[in-house]
């Protein structure tokens, strides 16, 4: 099985979701997926540097609504045991170096380094309010996944893999994506938004079973 999820580095549903999928595949010891983190800009006209975090929330919600919303954020962030300390964010940032920073990390050694860099840049963002549009923010959160920093702040001075974040974002707006987390399951199911775990054991065993028939037709 094969799962690609779209998502956005300061996308709070996102984190949710990550914990949520986490969840499900704790319960289910007998799914054991590969996963591919891919690209979705929510903000594709951010500016490069970014803006600050009250002028984004004015523009994007409101000053009133903002407020609402990211409270009850808050509160389901609260049940998967994640801290959101959006007051603590000073700048909401263009997140694209984040997205290549996560396809750098694909090919790099350890267990699951894709993976642990996605973590680590969510806990940055969110737990710490760090602007992870930032190169010495960026290089924390390469520390932080356990991720060589050397490495990492020489492929930052580079272009590299901006055509493939951009490419991934087009693609998911082409297959009809318009918010994240999206969840594609062997390139055929998708699961939209930050879904409960029990949201993903049906979609477990029709795989599962799909997998098996294929194997005994062989």
């Amino acid at each position: 099985m094969h799962i690609d999820i779209y998502s956005d580095t300061i996308c709070p549903w996102c984190y949710i979701g990550k914990k949520r999928l986490q969840r499900a595949l704790t319960a289910r010891p007998d799914v054991q997926p590969t996963i591919h983190w891919r690209a979705f800009q929510l903000n594709p006209w951010m500016p490069a540097a970014g803006v600050a975090r009250e002028e984004y929330l004015r523009a994007k919600f409101g000053a009133t609504d903002a407020g609402r919303i990211y409270a009850n954020i808050r509160d389901v962030g609260a049940t998967e045991d994640i801290d959101f300390r959006f007051d603590l964010m000073q700048r909401t940032p263009n997140t694209i170096r984040s997205h290549r920073l996560i396809a750098w990390s694909a090919e790099q050694a350890g267990d699951d380094p894709q993976g642990q860099m996605v973590e680590a840049l969510f806990q940055t963002y969110f737990l710490e309010g760090k602007d992870i549009g930032a190169t010495a923010v960026l290089l924390e959160a390469t520390e932080r996944a356990g991720l060589d920093v050397e490495l990492a702040e020489a492929f930052l001075a580079t272009d590299l893999y901006h055509d493939t974040v951009v490419a991934e974002d087009a693609k998911a707006r082409q297959m009809g994506i318009q918010g994240v987390p999206c969840f594609i399951v062997d390139g055929a199911y998708a699961v939209s938004g930050a879904q409960e775990p029990e949201y993903f054991m049906p979609l477990f065993d029709l795989v599962l079973t799909g997998q098996a028939a294929a194997v005994s037709m062989n």
